[in-house]
């Protein structure tokens, strides 16, 4: 993914930027639990993807960011923890998080405000903004829109993060 750092601003500056999806699928979920590991050392960034249909997905969400989060994860890859979610948690947390929901095409118009408002408490308990995605409809990301804005200002976090220090000042510099 290519992204323009700050872009329309005199800092505006180009960078790469990778994703890894580390949540596996349902067959395979206890091998990979046990490898994702490996990757949550040198993170900058997490969005957090669940299914709108699913109301276990959204509730696993407070599983697999805790699990990303936690600094103290065995070299085997387990997470030891009560299973309770602290909301303090997330308040002092340096990484940039986004919550993104799928399938919002598949909620009935009845039901739509119950499901969003029910997402927006979780996006607002890790303090990451959110993006509902209607999966059939380009316009939801399309630029400029409230979504495709969401995202550039979360990959920016996430540049600012791995890049530069609190005060401002570039970690390292890049041609």
């Amino acid at each position: 993914q290519i992204h323009d750092y700050k872009e329309g601003t005199p800092e505006e500056k180009t960078y790469y930027i990778e994703l890894w999806d580390v949540g596996g699928s349902v067959g395979c979920a206890t091998s990979v639990k046990s490898t994702r590991a490996v990757f949550y050392n040198l993170l900058n960034g997490i969005i957090l993807v669940h299914d709108l249909t699913n109301k276990k997905s959204s509730q696993n969400l407070y599983r697999w960011s805790l699990e990303a989060l936690n600094r103290d994860v065995a070299p085997t890859g387990v997470l030891v923890t009560n299973g309770d979610y602290d909301r303090e948690q997330f308040a002092d947390n340096q990484i940039p998080l986004l919550v993104i929901g799928t399938k919002l095409d598949q909620i009935p118009e009845t039901k739509r405000n119950e499901v969003l408002t029910r997402t927006a408490f979780l996006a607002e308990d890790f303090n990451a903004e959110e993006i509902n995605l209607d999966c059939t409809n380009p316009r939801y990301l399309a630029a400029g829109s409230s979504n495709a804005v969401k995202l550039s200002r979360f990959f920016d976090k996430v540049i600012e993060k791995r890049y530069f220090l609190r005060d401002g000042n570039q970690v390292c510099h890049f041609s």
